[in-house]
C-alpha cells in the first residue's frame, strides 16, 4: 500500500525500463493492473515467472460505461417532457441495487416500467456486478458465460466492449479468483493527482512526481531492532565453572555488541498521501 515510483507516460518502453531497474524482480509474485496491452508485454518480458491479475475494478467499471452508454442513447431519443421525468436518473442508475434508498427505488421501478430498456440495462448492470460476489472461480466463469449469452439483443451492442474486452482478457481477469490482488489504493491516489494536475496549471512532471514521493510524513518506515546477544563473562582464574551452575549470573549484558538499527522505508503510504491531497484541496 505504498508508490514507490511515478513514471512520465506507460509506454512499454518505459515501463520495461523501470521493470529491469528493480531489485530483487524475481522475487515479484503478482502484478495487478488494468487492460493496457503494452503493461501486460512488459511484465511478460521482464517477470515472466509473475502472475498477472487484472484489476477487478476496471472491470466492472466497464459495466457502467455500458449502462451510461445505453442511457444517454436512449435519452437522445426522447422529448424535453419525457427528459424532466428522467432527472438525475444518472446518479441512481450507477448505484448499486442494496445502496438504494426507498426514494430511488422507487425511482428505479418507474423508470423501468416507463422505459423498459433502462431497467433491462440496470439489471445486466447489476448481474455482471454480482459474478464478483462468487466465492469459486468456476462459478464465476460459468456466470459470466450465462450472463453474457442472456444478454437481451436490445442492450446487446451497449455491452459489446465489455464483453469483449472480458473474452480478450478472460484468463488474467478471472486469476482473480486464485490471487485476489487488486490496484484500488493507486487507483484512489491517481484520481487525485489527476484533480491536482488540473487545478495546479503549471504542475511539471517532475513537480508532481516529487509531491508524490517525497511529501513529509508520508513514508511508512519499519525499524529493526538489533538481536540482543548475551556475552558470557570470563570466569576468574581459579574459579569452578561448570555447566550445572550456568545462570544468567554468569553472563556480563553491559557488553552487548554494538549494531545499529536499520530502518526499511516501504515508499509513501497511498492511505497518508490520499488524506494528505484530499485535504490540500479542500
Amino acid at each position: 500500500n505504498t508508490a514507490v515510483e511515478v513514471l512520465s507516460d506507460r509506454t512499454k518502453k518505459t515501463v520495461i525500463n523501470y521493470l529491469q531497474r528493480l531489485e530483487n524482480r524475481d522475487k515479484v509474485r503478482y502484478v495487478a493492473m488494468d487492460m493496457w496491452k503494452p503493461y501486460r508485454d512488459a511484465i511478460q518480458s521482464v517477470l515472466p515467472d509473475a502472475t498477472i491479475v487484472i484489476d477487478k475494478f476496471h472491470v466492472v467499471r466497464m459495466a457502467n460505461d455500458a449502462l451510461e452508454k445505453i442511457r444517454k442513447e436512449h435519452r437522445s431519443q426522447l422529448n424535453q417532457k419525457q427528459r424532466r421525468g428522467l432527472m438525475r436518473e444518472r446518479f441512481v442508475l450507477l448505484k448499486r441495487r442494496h445502496a438504494l434508498n426507498q426514494e430511488e427505488a422507487f425511482k428505479l421501478d418507474g423508470w423501468s416500467s416507463n422505459y423498459p430498456v433502462l431497467g433491462t440495462a440496470y439489471d445486466a448492470k447489476e448481474a455482471f456486478f454480482g459474478i464478483w460476489d462468487l466465492d469459486s472461480k468456476a462459478d464465476a466463469q460459468n456466470a459470466y458465460e450465462i450472463w453474457k449469452n442472456g444478454l437481451p439483443e436490445e442492450i446487446k451492442p451497449g455491452y459489446s466492449d465489455l464483453i469483449r474486452a472480458v473474452d480478450n482478457w478472460h484468463q488474467h481477469i478471472f486469476t482473480y479468483w486464485d490471487h485476489p490482488v487488486t490496484n484500488a489504493y493507486t487507483e484512489s491516489l491517481n484520481s487525485l493527482i489527476r484533480i491536482m494536475s488540473r487545478l495546479g496549471r503549471g504542475y511539471s512532471f517532475e513537480a508532481l512526481r516529487a509531491k508524490i514521493l517525497f511529501a513529509h510524513g508520508s513514508y511508512k518506515k519499519k525499524v529493526l531492532k538489533p538481536a540482543v546477544r548475551r556475552r558470557p563473562r570470563t570466569p576468574d582464574a581459579g574459579s569452578i565453572f561448570s555447566k550445572t551452575i550456568m545462570n544468567d549470573s554468569m553472563f556480563d549484558f553491559s557488553k552487548l555488541d554494538q549494531q545499529q538499527e536499520k530502518v526499511i522505508n516501504y515508499g509513501a503510504d497511498i492511505d497518508a498521501l490520499v488524506d494528505m491531497f484530499s485535504k490540500e484541496l479542500l
